[in-house]
């Protein structure tokens, strides 16, 4: 270029900090002849996204004027790197300044004071949000749910989350984590507080709130310091959590449990058939076949489906080679799956029982 002026040198900064080249881009960025507040603001962040919270702070605190932007990358900076009371220090220093901060700052901020459990300034910083006709959105809102879950404050949590309309994963994680700690905190005070001892239906209760959250390990846990047998449903209720999130060791282990229990009922094991399905482990899933059928367990109700002609209706089970017309049926279903192939049909094979 015959002439670089500073935003030419500021998009060859941005670029090499993009692609992970920060010593290149430093060694640029002290070349520069002119910097304005984005550039600054591109090398901060570069640093931030790496966890040099230091030579962040560094620039930062070098910067001669400063924007919304660098308050509030460094404020991300330093909540992503776990340092949240500095988080707050430089929320303080950016309101003494002069600054308003944006959703993105008061998502930064409301994150920092989940992690240290500083409900007040929480309750304040919701207050302005309101105040100053900020838009709830799924960001700030995930956050304030999270922050008053972690506070402890289950109906502050509650509310927000109701008020929602739009709720993202992160916001029902948050939630649930919060109905975690109150359902154990109830649980534990019934012996603790009040000298109850809890029943086999308080622990399905728990062991089913426990794995609906994903703390498998912990609901397997409580069953195995159970001061009497576990049934059935609480061994069901661990396998159901396996199933939603998708733990095949735990889920191995309920398996066989409830197969002791239950020994003629088909459906765990076809559950955990088709949970390694889903992952494509085969040899897993031909172990299972086979045991099932070493031990007699059959499918009671075996898939069926039916058609009406000429005011009559006809029943084909699975595997059903009985039926008067099931040699033209089954000539017909190639017919039909040949035909897919030829239009680009793949099975989904989420489920194969």
């Amino acid at each position: 270029m015959p002439e670089r002026d500073v935003f030419s040198w500021t998009t060859m900064v941005s670029a090499y900090v993009r692609d992970g080249y920060l010593c290149s881009a430093r060694r640029l960025f002290d070349e520069m002849p002119e910097k304005n507040i984005a550039t600054w603001n591109t090398m901060i962040d570069g640093y931030a996204r790496l966890g040099n919270v230091g030579a962040a702070e560094l620039l930062f605190n070098e910067m001669p004027a400063k924007d919304i932007i660098s308050w509030t990358t460094m404020i991300t900076c330093y909540s992503q790197n776990k340092q949240f009371r500095e988080a707050l220090y430089v929320f303080n220093d950016m309101k003494t300044n002069g600054f308003s901060p944006d959703e993105v700052t008061i998502s930064s901020v409301i994150s920092a004071c989940a992690h240290l459990g500083a409900l007040d300034l929480g309750k304040e910083i919701h207050l302005y949000l309101m105040q100053n006709g900020f838009n709830l959105d799924v960001y700030i809102g995930s956050a304030l749910i999270d922050m008053y879950a972690k506070c402890g404050s289950l109906d502050r949590s509650l509310s927000v989350f109701f008020k929602l309309q739009e709720k993202n994963l992160f916001c029902w994680n948050s939630i649930i984590e919060g109905l975690v700690k109150e359902g154990l905190r109830r649980f534990q005070s019934m012996s603790r507080k009040y000298s109850i001892s809890p029943e086999l239906e308080h622990y399905g209760c728990m062991v089913d709130l426990l794995s609906k959250s994903g703390l498998l390990g912990d609901a397997l846990e409580l069953i195995r310091n159970m001061k009497f047998q576990p049934n059935a449903v609480i061994w069901g209720a661990l396998l159901g959590g396996c199933k939603l999130h998708r733990n095949l060791e735990i889920a191995d282990i309920a398996v066989k449990e409830l197969m002791v229990l239950e020994p003629n009922n088909s459906g765990y094991y076809t559950l955990l058939l088709n949970m390694y399905a889903e992952v494509n482990r085969w040899t897993e899933v031909t172990k299972i076949r086979v045991a099932m059928k070493e031990l007699g367990i059959e499918k009671r109700c075996p898939g069926s489906s039916w058609i009406e002609m000429e005011r009559k209706i006809y029943q084909f089970a699975a595997s059903d080679q009985s039926h008067p017309a099931s040699e033209e049926i089954y000539l017909l279903l190639a017919e039909l799956d040949r035909q897919m192939k030829l239009a680009g049909y793949r099975p989904q094979l989420g489920s194969i029982l």
